[in-house]
């Protein structure tokens, strides 16, 4: 019987090649988190009320002076003056683990350590490089959805 050519050897190697890379990053190994996707705005005249299923919080459920992490929806919520609401990404910059929680006046990741403010998201203690990335939400009443 006849060996395979070096021809045969390369052509079979790089097809096995390309077949087990086409595979990587599958289960998030290594990529990089992608924007939400944007909500489209409900159509037709007259306010609209935000569906219990748009709704993301009530105003009341966010503490003064502290805030909390809707990490299925990668956002963090904080009120850092009575009434006023911000939102932040929820994704650290410096590793892209989710925030963990909010408290003591910070954003806090327990991946590195990193903690930003919650009235403007301002790294406080690295490693992260900067601000976590802004979010648009919208209050309606006591209703907070996603803008």
């Amino acid at each position: 019987m006849r060996s395979p050519g070096r021809r045969s050897v390369l052509v079979v190697g790089a097809a096995a090649l390309a077949a087990g890379c086409s595979k990587y990053g599958d289960e998030g190994g290594g990529e990089r988190e992608q924007p939400p996707a944007t909500r489209a705005e409900p159509t037709g005249s007259g306010p609209q009320t935000p569906s219990a299923a748009d709704e993301l919080a009530k105003t009341s459920d966010i503490p003064v002076g502290g805030g909390t992490v809707f990490a299925d929806e990668k956002v963090v919520v904080t009120q850092p003056d009575k009434g006023t609401f911000k939102a932040f990404s929820a994704v650290c910059t410096h590793a892209g683990c989710t925030v963990r929680d909010v408290s003591g006046g910070t954003i806090n990741c327990a991946c590195h350590g990193s903690k930003y403010k919650i009235a403007d998201a301002a790294v406080t203690a690295g490693p992260a490089p900067r601000p976590l990335d802004p979010r648009q939400i919208k209050v309606t009443g006591n209703s907070i959805t996603l803008a």
